[in-house]
């Protein structure tokens, strides 16, 4: 029970850490990795249930996130070596990079059975829920949501504006798991009511970030979903989805609209942001072909300048900066690591299949909540954000052990116990359970 409520505490915390203060005087030695060190001694110190499986081979995720910290120490190498700006923020930036993914292998050998384990998930969920709460709060009580400011978007507990496209993909990647609870699981009516109320939650705190990415991919996540459940209801939904968006507030349309705009002679034009993307995407691919290897970790925005007019920038694309830090090598492990999420999220479908409809719907929520997190790096670089990846990390971890929680009470369900076995001897050799009947008496028909 410590256990469960000291791997509870993170997952919590995670998505909160700027609500903690914590100055612990060393570099790098935050809320984040003191929370890590208590999970860590948590789990070393913890007794074993020998009822669950301790060893269950590689995880599917292990490969590809080795070859992914290894590409990010050579990228930090090939930065000290080549543009030498300071060891010790490298090795920050370093910590942050590598840091979070860890979570997976600590909650995927967290130790516990299966109805802890989807009480975790389900944690995970209701945090995501809180988190679009408290951006819903922020947005209604702090500006008009009727005229769209860029200054003006909530974030939550993610930052000020400048966080609200990271929050809006957080939003957009958990809504899929509410909203599949809410459409497939049968029987449930109050869980199926909390999830959609959820989900509704997460819809607005999505509107209020303002984020269009974010719009794009809540809107695709509900349409892979509602294609799921019924394709005539899906059609219905979409034809009346359209004259639905007057309904919308006035700051989300001008919001959308405004990606695109006429200039004196009459052509259409791409706004800055958009237009500014392109640039920067640009002169990374000059940027790669000068440096084939990579730049260096923490590199892209003291380069991108000599191959853009946008100096000192972000990629905004985690893609994008893979390829120019970290060359094929990085890219290569990002995308090998994007093919096992979507292996796992099939694997817990698969799982699930076997199962009721609720671990069923938790299937096909993780695996439309993968597909979210890739569209959420094509137009940013989330994927190395905490605050956003670290409760997914954690969730991959539970969902992978849950999988494996499944096989092994199906191996155990499929071996038959000693008296079972003996049962057997006696029906195929009935002078043995004339010899031994109290051992081998044959079994009934």
């Amino acid at each position: 029970m410590l256990l469960r409520l000291i791997l509870a505490i993170p997952i919590v915390l995670m998505p909160n850490l700027l609500y903690l203060s914590v100055d612990s005087g060393v570099p790098g030695l935050n809320a984040a990795t003191l929370l890590l060190i208590m999970l860590v001694v948590a789990l070393a110190f913890s007794r074993p249930d020998h009822r669950i499986p301790s060893r269950s081979g590689q995880g599917l995720l292990t490969a590809p996130l080795l070859l992914w910290f290894t590409a990010v120490a050579i990228g930090l190498l090939i930065a000290q070596a080549t543009m030498p700006l300071g060891i010790m923020g490298d090795l920050v930036h370093f910590k942050n990079v590598i840091f979070y993914p860890l979570l997976y292998f600590i909650y995927r050998r967290c130790g516990q059975g299966l109805k802890a384990t989807r009480q975790m998930i389900y944690l995970t969920m209701a945090i995501a829920v809180a988190a679009g709460l408290d951006a819903v709060i922020q947005g209604l009580s702090s500006f008009d949501v009727g005229t769209y400011i860029e200054e003006n978007r909530a974030a939550g507990p993610f930052g000020d504006e400048n966080a609200a496209n990271r929050a809006g993909v957080f939003f957009a990647m958990f809504l899929p798991l509410l909203l599949a609870v809410a459409l497939f699981v049968q029987g449930h009516k109050g869980w199926r009511m909390a999830a959609l109320a959820g989900s509704a939650i997460l819809a607005f705190a999505i509107m209020l970030t303002y984020s269009r990415q974010s719009y794009l991919i809540a809107l695709v996540g509900i349409v892979l979903l509602l294609l799921r459940r019924d394709m005539v209801l899906a059609i219905l939904i979409a034809v009346l989805a359209v004259p639905a968006t007057a309904l919308l507030p006035d700051s989300v349309t001008e919001r959308v609209a405004a990606t695109e705009h006429y200039d004196a002679v009459g052509a259409v034009k791409l706004d800055d942001s958009t237009e500014s993307r392109f640039e920067i995407w640009s002169g990374a691919w000059d940027m790669w072909k000068e440096h084939p290897f990579g730049v260096g970790l923490n590199r892209f925005s003291k380069h991108i300048g000599d191959y853009s007019p946008h100096a000192n920038r972000d990629a905004h694309s985690i893609y994008v900066l893979a390829l120019a830090e970290l060359g094929p090598l990085g890219l290569l492990a990002l995308l090998w690591l994007l093919w096992r999420l979507l292996r796992l999220a099939l694997a817990m479908r698969g799982a699930a299949s076997e199962m009721d409809a609720e671990a069923q719907a938790l299937g096909i929520g993780f695996v439309v909540m993968i597909l979210a997190m890739a569209l959420g790096n094509v137009y940013g670089s989330p994927f190395i954000e905490g605050l956003v990846m670290a409760n997914f990390w954690i969730l991959c971890g539970l969902v992978e052990h849950y999988v494996v929680l499944h096989r092994y009470a199906g191996a155990a369900a499929a071996t038959p116990s000693p008296a079972e076995v003996n049962g057997q001897i006696g029906s195929r050799f009935p002078l043995a359970a004339r010899v031994m009947p109290g051992r081998y008496r044959a079994a009934r028909p």
